[in-house]
């Protein structure tokens, strides 16, 4: 007889209002909790500031909730993200705290000069206050693209990204980003897992190569694959040791749609096994 795989709903990837999610810290574990969410882990851009927020709600409604973070990082030309899952409470520790507040400080920094830009290059005005309400602990390119249009601007966020803030138009600032293999060893210093996020996006490098840097696993289970896709990561996996995580990069709101929802994401019981058990190592 074939044996009959067992699936669990989890959501190792979600963001909230801590980074660019549309959601506070407790009512992404709601959500979650109502979607029938068994493990949840809140990893907001850059930042662990909605973690305690998330932790309470989480014991008051009895789901399992692991403590996470999306780094951004840089490896030869691309952006690669980094998930760090905490073991114990890591993520408090000072240093870590320090260096996340030196990154805050560089992104509002860096939104400063792309409000000097809209101005300069598109004779769109702003002001850097009016960014900054919208995000809590990390200021990125959505929240300039919804000051924009709250402002009443006549466009929408993909046409701004397209035309204004993308990576080829003239207001455009590059974010300031660690080393992929030093933002590992950072989060692996501080009692976290680390997995590549999202190996399907790569486009300059092979998640071979970025695994080398020093990672625990992959995400292989993730919204936006395919079915292929996912056979290939989770053999990959399973051949060079490795563990998988699953999540769905939920941000809530309409970008769910680009991304994925909140409790639409399975794992098969055997891989969630080996994620929490070498969580738990």
């Amino acid at each position: 007889k074939e044996l009959k795989l067992i699936m669990v709903i989890c959501d190792l990837h979600t963001h909230s209002t801590a980074s660019d999610g549309t959601s506070s810290p407790s009512e992404v574990v709601k959500r979650a909790k109502a979607a029938n969410v068994k493990y949840l882990a809140l990893t907001d851009h850059d930042t662990v500031s909605g973690i305690e927020e998330a932790l309470k709600t989480a014991k008051d409604l009895d789901i399992t909730f692991i403590p996470g973070i999306e780094l951004s990082t840089y490896f030869n030309k691309e952006s690669i993200h980094v998930l760090g899952f905490f073991k114990g409470d890591g993520y408090k520790n000072k240093e870590l705290n320090d260096f996340l507040d030196s990154i805050k400080t560089k992104r509002i920094e860096r939104a400063k000069k792309i409000v000097e830009n809209l101005s300069k290059f598109h004779d769109i005005h702003i002001t850097l206050e009016s960014i900054m309400k919208n995000g809590k602990d990390t200021i990125a390119r959505p929240h300039i693209a919804k000051a924009i249009m709250d402002a009443g601007y006549n466009y929408d966020k993909e046409y701004i990204f397209e035309h204004f803030i993308g990576n080829d138009c003239p207001a455009y600032i590059p974010s300031v980003q660690i080393d992929t293999k030093e933002g590992v060893e950072l989060l692996k210093k501080h009692g976290a897992i680390v997995v590549l996020a999202h190996p399907v996006l790569l486009k300059k490098n092979s998640f071979q190569d970025v695994l080398a840097l020093g990672f625990d696993g992959l995400e292989g289970i993730y919204a936006m694959n395919s079915k292929e896709d996912t056979e290939k990561f989770l053999s990959f996996a399973n051949e060079h040791n490795l563990i998988t995580s699953c999540g769905s990069d939920s941000h809530g709101g309409e970008d769910d749609i680009k991304h994925g929802s909140l409790g639409s994401m399975k794992m098969d019981e055997e891989w969630l096994t080996k994620f929490l058990t070498k969580l738990k190592a």
